[in-house]
């Protein structure tokens, strides 16, 4: 007892050691945690790379087990497959011994057929149970379970390999031939069945008839047709024949008008047995007609012949009064000049929008050749390349043949210098050569005022054009060429004067010329010297022109036979005043009461408003963007010549110098240049040695520049009336063009103004930018009132 208390003493020593061993390591596992954890990481990851080995192995020793267990099935379904076939052979040879031994007793024989027929037996109720089994039909699970199935196994993708989708790519092609060529093969037998149709309704019915006893002939004597059918067709003929006798022996034969009779009855009549008018059995229409001939017949005896003599005239009356109409109603271009009526002149009137004001107003010219225009004008006219007349010249020239006053509103580049310049040519080739010499002291018979210099060139150049082979002198008088030299000049005596009003004043003032037989004035582009202020200047040179040769202010000066009459009479013909214009501001209309007598106003179009060719672009931004905008645009490629209009004369130059450097072919014209510099600048332009003109609005009115593809207005105009003449350097004689406008905030006082000029051309459309402006709603200068609302007032 003694040694087992001391053995269990030991032992729970021992025990208690182990314990205190533990708590200890634990302890340090806890410092080592705390102090580094670092390597409790480590320790950590290799655990969980231990635990992966072990995964690992374990996997592998699963995977090697399970291929040990297949190896073992394998080989004991080998040994089974063995055993069996050794079995079988045993038994087989059982069989045989068996067999042997009892073939030799009738025993034996018996009990084999016995055992035979037993086998028959089972075998026969096996596949009686089979049968059954087939026959007995599927629960409604299993169709079910079936039926997912089926459906599972078509849900699953099918791949197929390269070889199987040739094969059946030239399956489905097979598939689509073959249907192609049954559908050919319909469409072919219906054409034919069709055609066969056709043709047999066309045949002849004798024709007909020959050919189906042909085919049934055929049909009978074909060879490839069956015993069978022959018979069939006799056994048909028989029937027919039996059934033909029988009618004629109980019947009676068929008579031979039978046919005719039943021709007769295949139209019958509509059959009337109650009606009015009309007989009962006979057919109708044929009655109606009989009625319409009687009674037309009945008519015609009754007629006696001077009837129908009024009734011929009448009716040729009538022809004769439509084609009359027909004749009339043709188109004036149609019509000679002595068959146009008051209608055809209106309607020619409206096609060349051409509206007129004044009493007593000539007919428009239709063509050169039918007016009455002298041979040499004529000659000249179609020299200058005048094919047709402009819509002024149709009706100022008539005008101004009659020595009446003109006021012309019509857009720019619409032929107006022609227009008052064929007037003034006519009534001074009729004066004799000797009167015009001896009196060439007086001074000239015609004075052009125009508002710039560059104008003044222009309507010198095509009067030179008409005037110099009808031996017409012509002087320039216009500022930037010497005084003295066009003092000479006027002093060796000249007929037409074409001067600014600036310095045909100081010509006058030191009496390098006189107005003394001044019987013709012409006022162009008005508006803009009254806008430039030359109306003071305009007044002045006016009374200089003497006071005894100005119009009656009376109907006389309406009268068109006295007036032409005054027109033929040579030196004493009245003072005619023309003034052309492209706006009507009130001082222009102010101007024209004070020196005009009884005018003829032509409206070409409507006035100020821009020309319908015109296509007008605007785009807004500021004063920063518009060198890269201009950039933007010219790179877009454009037809030379260009004209770019600025405000000012430096910008101009400035904007030129840089154009320049972006390798553009820029030049310049403006105020402060010398006259030789813009002639030399315009020279180059239209000679297209330069692409882009840059000017202020000194370019703007009456320049004529061919072929201007584009204007931009880098600066905007400071009134519409500019900008509308800057627009108008482009789509002239025809032609279309493009007008681009700068537009910025400084801007704002035309806005409204812009909006309409643009909204009433059809070619252009007004971007929203401009139309939603508040700047662009109401005319700058209107008070807008708000409408109060409706207010409730207690007392």
């Amino acid at each position: 007892m003694a040694g087992d208390s001391s053995d269990k003493k030991e032992v729970e020593s021992s025990g208690g050691k182990e314990r205190e061993r533990k708590r200890s390591r634990s302890r340090s596992r806890d410092r080592e945690r705390k102090g580094s954890p670092t390597k409790e990481r480590k320790r950590h990851r290799s655990r969980e790379r231990k635990r992966s080995r072990s995964r690992s192995k374990s996997a592998e020793r699963d995977r090697r087990q399970k291929e040990r267990d297949k190896e073992r099935d394998r080989d004991k379904d080998r040994d089974r497959s063995r055993k069996d076939r050794d079995r079988d052979k045993d038994s087989h040879r059982r069989d045989k011994d068996r067999s042997r031994k009892s073939s030799t007793s009738p025993k034996s024989k018996d009990a084999r057929v016995k055992k035979e027929r037993d086998v028959k037996k089972e075998e026969d109720e096996q596949e009686e149970k089979k049968k059954k089994e087939k026959v007995q039909p599927l629960s409604l699970e299993e169709l079910l379970a079936k039926k997912k199935a089926e459906e599972e196994a078509e849900a699953k993708p099918k791949f197929l390999s390269k070889a199987e989708r040739e094969a059946e790519a030239l399956k489905r092609r097979e598939q689509e031939v073959e249907e192609r060529r049954k559908l050919l093969d319909e469409e072919r037998k219906k054409r034919r069945i069709f055609q066969d149709i056709g043709r047999k309704m066309l045949e002849d019915p004798q024709e007909r008839e020959r050919r189906e006893r042909r085919e049934r002939m055929e049909r009978e004597n074909n060879g490839n047709d069956n015993d069978d059918d022959r018979q069939k067709i006799r056994e048909e003929k028989d029937k027919g024949k039996e059934l033909q006798a029988i009618k004629e022996r109980y019947l009676g034969g068929v008579k031979k008008h039978a046919q005719a009779d039943a021709l007769l009855y295949k139209e019958k009549h509509q059959v009337q047995l109650y009606g009015r008018g009309f007989i009962a059995g006979i057919d109708l229409k044929q009655q109606k007609r009989d009625q319409s001939r009687f009674y037309g017949d009945l008519m015609e005896k009754r007629r006696t012949m001077e009837e129908k003599e009024q009734e011929e005239l009448r009716l040729k009356k009538v022809r004769k009064k439509e084609a009359k109409q027909r004749w009339d109603d043709r188109h004036w271009s149609q019509k000679k000049l002595d068959e146009m009526t008051d209608r055809d002149w209106r309607i020619f009137r409206e096609d060349y929008s051409i509206t007129t004001k004044g009493g007593k107003i000539p007919n428009p010219i239709r063509n050169w050749k039918e007016y009455p225009l002298p041979p040499h004008i004529l000659e000249v006219i179609d020299k200058c390349g005048y094919k047709e007349p402009t819509p002024i010249q149709r009706q100022a020239i008539p005008i101004g043949l009659q020595n009446r006053d003109i006021i012309g509103v019509a857009e720019t580049g619409s032929g107006k210098t022609a227009a008052f310049l064929i007037p003034l040519l006519v009534w001074i080739t009729t004066l004799p050569k000797i009167d015009r010499l001896e009196d060439s002291d007086q001074g000239p018979y015609a004075v052009i005022l125009a508002p710039t210099r560059e104008l003044a060139q222009q309507i010198e150049e095509e009067t030179i054009k008409f005037g110099k082979p009808l031996g017409i002198r012509t002087v320039a008088v216009i500022g930037g060429i010497s005084r003295e030299d066009q003092g000479f000049r006027l002093r060796m005596g000249c007929e037409i004067v074409i001067a600014t009003p600036g310095r045909l004043i100081d010509v006058l003032e030191n009496r390098y010329l006189v107005l003394g037989r001044c019987t013709y004035v012409v006022l162009d582009e008005a508006d803009r010297m009254i806008d430039m202020g030359f109306e003071p200047d305009v007044q002045k040179i006016l009374e200089y022109i003497p006071v005894t040769n100005q119009k009656p202010d009376t109907d006389e000066a309406e009268d068109p036979e006295k007036m032409t009459l005054n027109f033929e009479s040579g030196k004493h013909k009245y003072r005619q005043t023309v003034m052309f214009t492209a706006t009507m501001p009130p001082a222009v209309e102010r101007l024209a009461r004070s020196y005009l007598r009884r005018p003829a106003v032509v409206y070409i179009g409507s006035a100020g408003k821009p020309h319908e060719r015109v296509e007008q672009k605007v785009l807004l931004m500021s004063e920063a963007e518009k060198r890269k905008k201009l950039l933007d645009v010219l790179a877009r490629g454009f037809e030379p010549p260009i004209i770019i209009f600025v405000n000012q004369k430096k910008g101009c130059d400035v904007l030129a110098k840089s154009l320049e450097k972006m390798g553009y072919n820029a030049c310049t014209l403006h105020g402060g240049k010398g006259q030789e510099q813009r002639e030399f600048a315009l020279s180059n332009l239209k000679a297209g040695a330069k692409d882009i003109l840059v000017a202020t609005d000194v370019a703007g009115r009456g320049i004529d520049i061919q072929d201007v593809s584009m204007v931009i207005n880098y600066d905007m105009a400071k009134n519409i009336e500019d900008y509308i003449h800057r627009i108008g350097r482009t789509g002239r004689a025809g032609k279309s063009g493009v007008a681009v406008t700068f537009l910025t905030k400084e801007d704002s006082s035309v806005f409204y103004d812009l909006k309409q000029a643009i909204l009433e051309s059809p070619v252009s459309t007004c971007p929203p930018e401009l139309s939603n402006h508040p700047d662009a709603q109401h005319k700058p200068g209107t008070i807008l009132t708000k409408k109060r609302r409706e207010e409730t007032i207690f007392a």
